[in-house]
């Protein structure tokens, strides 16, 4: 019974489009042009940039009163409300528990937001367990993380597979630890040269059969 090691944002969960989701209803509250969605999605970053910072340059453009901490737990709390379970997603995942392999959620990110974006989702059903970073106290791409993770599990990390869309945290990750992987490319290109994915899929529902397959 390998492990399957799986990313959370824009992995299982689409975060871009919760967050999308939020940014679009909030920009209209403040009555800010629906365009600048592009703009809120470029300062985020696909969630890499610090909360709090995306907080100030969001009240900065906008000459908000709103307390950074308000806006902060207001950006945590609107990813969490706007996300959703692909029902194609979690049937992918159960034809994997099936096929004898073990889900385990590896995620950079905040208890707070990646705990109740599992629970709330109801993506806790699908998965055997979860390591998130903040409480892990290390991050992807450190072999510590996935190491930690099959520990959780009480599974060897020999025959496991990564799966996610970071190239960094998710694909080096896995050649840091010399497990094979899959990466959701999302339109982009490959153009890493220190290492690579062995495969790559356009999503998650791809990349469970990829496993499967061998």
């Amino acid at each position: 019974m390998p492990l399957l090691l799986l990313d959370l944002d824009n992995t299982l969960l689409d975060r871009t489009g919760a967050f999308r989701a939020w940014g679009e209803r909030f920009l209209d509250s403040v009555g800010a042009p629906g365009t600048d969605i592009e703009w809120l999605l470029s300062v985020d970053a696909d969630g890499l940039t610090d909360r709090w910072d995306v907080a100030d340059a969001i009240r900065d453009r906008y000459g908000l009163r709103i307390p950074s901490i308000d806006l902060v737990d207001e950006l945590h709390d609107g990813v969490v409300a706007n996300t959703r379970l692909d029902p194609l997603v979690a049937c992918a995942l159960r034809i994997a528990d099936d096929a004898g392999w073990v889900p385990v959620v590896v995620s950079n990110g905040a208890v707070r937001q990646q705990d109740a974006m599992i629970r709330r989702t109801g993506l806790d059903r699908y998965v055997a367990d979860w390591v998130i970073s903040e409480e892990a106290g290390v991050s992807k791409p450190s072999p510590r993380i996935f190491a930690l993770a099959a520990q959780r599990a009480r599974m060897p990390l020999r025959g496991a597979w990564v799966v996610g869309d970071s190239p960094e945290a998710d694909i080096g990750g896995a050649a840091a630890v010399g497990l094979p992987s899959v990466w959701l490319h999302r339109g982009r290109t490959w153009s890493d040269s220190r290492f690579a994915p062995t495969r790559t899929v356009d999503g998650l529902i791809a990349a469970v059969a990829t496993v499967l397959a061998g």
